[in-house]
């Protein structure tokens, strides 16, 4: 009888511990910067349908560029127990301690489009900001004859956008007659469009601007046309959403986007998380080469 009872206690055990494993799903975490961009709704919208194509759970999370929300994004995550972390990060050295916690968890980490300041993570899929920077400065140069005064919008705590700096900068350094004279940051459309008011204010001189991104070159485009300097300023963006590609098209001030792929990228991040779940070996490093959108 005695045994017979240790018998059926041993059983449901091992059924409970059967049942357990059926509980955890493998799945994929993801932690994105905003939704307030098209570049991050066409990321999401991309690794959903990727995610839905593998049967593969998915789960997204919006940090709305906020860092303590996206560190509790992440703890849930780990919480859950999903097995693969997919995080744009919105600080990227804020969110070491959150990736740590994740590996040490048994968690792997992928970064797209921002890489994490720092950390070590199974794989990171983004643009290749420096080089995209280089060719920002490239065609600002060819645009403004390999001479002017040049200055740039930014976003310092984004490494990513740090990248897309030195790059512009190493390509304007290559000409004797360029000179950067403002770097400010605005990270939001109305704080870019104080930041390009502020610099053409101080430095009425001012050929071209750099903005880190789409909107911050859009805000740029605006504060140009405010101050009737539309004949000699030029603007050049980063992304290449559709209403820069379009303002590309139509507004003289702005004179080409480096034009990434969103897309490709949420893609190619569900589909290495995919990888890592069935335990196969994935790059370190997946750079994806921005193109060069200008006039048609």
């Amino acid at each position: 009888m005695i045994r017979n009872r240790i018998l059926k206690s041993v059983f449901a055990l091992g059924m409970l511990s059967v049942a357990a494993v059926s509980a955890h799903a493998e799945g994929i975490g993801a932690s994105l910067l905003t939704q307030q961009h098209p570049f991050y709704i066409d990321l999401a919208n991309a690794m959903k349908d990727e995610a839905k194509a593998k049967n593969i759970p998915l789960e997204v999370s919006i940090a709305n560029q906020d860092l303590s929300k996206q560190l509790a994004d992440v703890e849930d995550f780990i919480v859950k127990g999903v097995d693969v972390i997919v995080i744009s990060p919105v600080d990227s050295q804020g969110v070491l301690a959150a990736i740590n916690k994740a590996e040490k968890a048994g968690i792997k980490v992928i970064t797209v489009d921002v890489p994490a300041k720092d950390a070590k993570v199974t794989s990171h899929i983004g643009t290749d900001n420096y080089t995209g920077g280089v060719k920002a400065g490239e065609l600002m140069a060819k645009e403004l004859g390999n001479k002017g005064n040049v200055a740039i919008i930014d976003y310092p705590t984004v490494q990513s956008v740090v990248n897309r700096v030195e790059g512009f900068k190493k390509a304007i350094a290559e000409h004797p007659e360029m000179k950067i004279v403002s770097i400010q940051t605005g990270i939001t459309r109305a704080e870019a469009l104080a930041a390009a008011q502020n610099m053409l204010q101080a430095n009425p001189d001012i050929n071209g601007i750099f903005g880190f991104g789409d909107d911050a070159a859009l805000a740029a485009a605006v504060a140009v046309k405010a101050a009737n300097l539309e004949s000699q300023v030029k603007v050049i963006g980063f992304d290449g959403m559709e209403e820069a590609r379009k303002a590309v098209d139509s507004n003289p001030v702005m004179v080409g986007v480096i034009q990434q792929f969103p897309d490709q990228m949420g893609k190619a991040a569900v589909d290495t998380a995919a990888k890592v779940i069935a335990g196969e070996k994935v790059p370190a490093d997946q750079p994806i080469v921005p193109g060069v959108y200008t006039k048609k």
